[in-house]
């Protein structure tokens, strides 16, 4: 958490896109049973959660954002 605090706003738009893939990766290796780590979707969910929320908070104050 505290690292994603500390990262500009360019680099939390492609951890963002990053994690995203992830997710999308994932449901599809779920679909042809490639991966039974169930977990590992649960994380990349909460980090995208979480970046999300720094975002808002960024936009609220009205520190590096990117519109």
């Amino acid at each position: 958490m505290k690292e994603i605090k500390k990262t500009s706003a360019e680099d939390l738009v492609k951890l963002l896109g990053e994690k995203r893939e992830a997710v999308r990766a994932f449901r599809f290796d779920i679909a042809g049973s490639a991966k039974k780590n169930v977990k590992a979707k649960m994380t990349a969910r909460k980090e995208i959660a979480r970046i999300l929320t720094e975002e808002n908070l960024r936009k609220s104050t009205g520190v590096n954002v990117i519109a």
